[in-house]
């Protein structure tokens, strides 16, 4: 009887076809990683880009024409976070973001927490449309201002000093509404730029608050206009109110003037 052991031939297609196995399970393997790495560095991306649009720079989208010609529709500005942070407060000309709960708007009931927080992180990145809080406007009154619409001249004084108000739309009035008003201290008087289209501070006079705007509600200065391409630039200052003098120290005496 043969007891040698004989060597079983081997199928030499079997090792093309453990070859092709390994090669398919090594590329899937490198593909699953490499989307891994891929998710994972989308995700510390928009993180970074969050974080830094709460502390830093935040991307609001302007819906409407209340800031024209400074602001387009569909403009996608940046505002600097920061510029109020260290002791510095609006100032007159300034063109800001501000929280309007309480002074533009009334306190509203809590919404769906989970569609919030979505919305909110898209806002943040621009890509949605701000809260219905948020507003774009430009500062024309201070703490202790008295503003007052208008001067025989048709022209908007603060403290008794006409300002020549070039940023305002082509044929526009500084204001078809008189007022005469004196902005309490802490607080703002705010204007939209194209004033026939703008809802701000005079649609508010019979509101608490008077229209005015607490600083501590202000988000933020508007500083560039990021988007589109051809629109990018800085949002310009304005030298209207170098002229204007500050405040009087014991304050303007408070009510209308004849």
């Amino acid at each position: 009887m043969d007891t040698e052991a004989h060597d079983t031939e081997r199928d030499p297609s079997s090792d093309t076809e453990d070859g092709s196995r390994s090669a398919r399970v090594s590329e899937d393997s490198r593909t699953t990683s490499g989307r891994r790495r891929a998710a994972l560095l989308g995700a510390v991306c928009v993180a970074f880009l969050l974080l830094l649009s709460h502390f830093v720079v935040q991307p609001f989208l302007i819906p409407s024409g209340s800031m024209e010609p400074t602001l387009q529709v569909g403009d996608r500005i940046l505002v600097n976070k920061l510029a109020y942070r260290f002791g510095s407060e609006p100032a007159r000309g300034d063109v800001v973001v501000f929280d309007g709960t309480g002074s533009f708007v009334r306190e509203q009931p809590a919404g769906n927490p989970v569609t919030g927080l979505l919305h909110d992180g898209a806002a943040a990145l621009g890509l949605a449309e701000p809260d219905e809080t948020d507003f774009v406007k430009r500062v024309v009154g201070i703490g202790g201002d008295r503003v007052v619409c208008c001067d025989r001249n048709g022209r908007l004084t603060v403290n008794g000093v006409p300002v020549e108000e070039r940023y305002v739309m082509l044929g526009d009035q500084p204001s078809s509404v008189p007022f005469d008003i004196v902005v309490p201290q802490n607080r703002l008087w705010v204007m939209g730029d194209h004033r026939s289209q703008s809802s701000d501070s005079r649609d508010h006079l019979g509101n608490p608050g008077g229209g005015m705007v607490p600083v501590d509600k202000v988000v933020g200065r508007a500083d560039w206009i990021a988007w589109p391409f051809g629109r990018w630039s800085t949002v310009r200052g304005t030298d209207a109110f170098d002229a204007v003098p500050a405040a009087p120290p014991g304050g303007h005496p408070v009510g209308p003037r004849g």
